[in-house]
């Protein structure tokens, strides 16, 4: 991965954290309909971050693109260097490249989990530290301390249909973060659960993200979600159409 110039003109507040992941000018289209339209955005490093707006605004278009899932048809997004990930112009990846920072850079939570039914709970867990290079004894051993650490000690050796929906986002949230990620992406995290057990899994999603320094950013349709959030943007037809960073700095 090498580094480059941060695309121009991309949103910064003034008081953000250092930037890790910068957008310029992002553009993606699906059967001739702009997804974004020219989306400019500066996520600091330590930020937990919110994406909104409504059905066919962008929102997951925009986080795939950032996390390297899918690529824009036009635009930059880079990754900053940090002590655990070197700088890399996500945009000029190739698929290996893009793949290789999914796996150890980037940490994945999405709504109905994606987890794998017919493996135990700290078997998920372990099956991303080993693809991230660590061998299995190793893995199995951060699996359960993760696992541990979110309540689910006794529940590492069910099978994910076993396991209650909050309890299987806990296994999705310890996925994500048993390779310390720098940047966790979430995708309706919380959206097929009840709002006591939204409120349990966002806590602990923000605790093992933000909570140790690294980088949340939530596609999310619940407002109760992004007030959690340290900053909230909203996205119409493509574009970015509030920034409540922006609004702070204009204060």
């Amino acid at each position: 991965m090498t580094s480059s110039q941060h695309p121009a003109a991309a949103q910064q507040p003034a008081h953000q954290h250092p930037a890790i992941i910068t957008a310029g000018n992002v553009t993606k289209h699906f059967n001739q309909t702009y997804a974004l339209a020219g989306v400019d955005l500066t996520i600091g490093l330590g930020d937990s971050l919110a994406i909104m707006g409504p059905s066919g605004s962008g929102k997951t278009t925009l986080l795939h693109c950032l996390a390297g899932i899918i690529s824009p048809d036009s635009g930059r997004i880079r990754l900053s260097p940090t002590d655990r990930s070197a700088a890399a112009e996500i945009t000029s990846l190739k698929e290996s490249g893009r793949t290789a920072l999914r796996r150890e850079v980037f940490g994945f939570v999405f709504q109905q989990g994606l987890l794998l039914p017919e493996l135990t709970a700290i078997d998920n867990v372990a099956l991303a530290a080993m693809l991230a290079g660590m061998n299995r004894s190793d893995a199995t051993q951060h699996a359960r301390a993760w696992l541990d650490r979110l309540g689910l000690s006794e529940h590492g050796h069910k099978r994910i249909g076993q396991l209650s929906g909050g309890q299987a986002q806990r296994v999705a949230i310890a996925r994500a973060q048993v390779t310390q990620p720098v940047v966790t992406f979430a995708d309706e995290p919380t959206g097929a659960l009840d709002s006591r057990t939204s409120n349990e899994v966002l806590t602990e999603l923000l605790g093992s993200t933000v909570g140790r320094g690294s980088t949340l950013v939530v596609v999310t349709h619940d407002e109760n979600v992004a007030a959690r959030c340290s900053r909230v943007v909203r996205l119409a037809d493509g574009r970015i159409v509030a920034d409540s960073a922006m609004q702070e700095a204009a204060h």
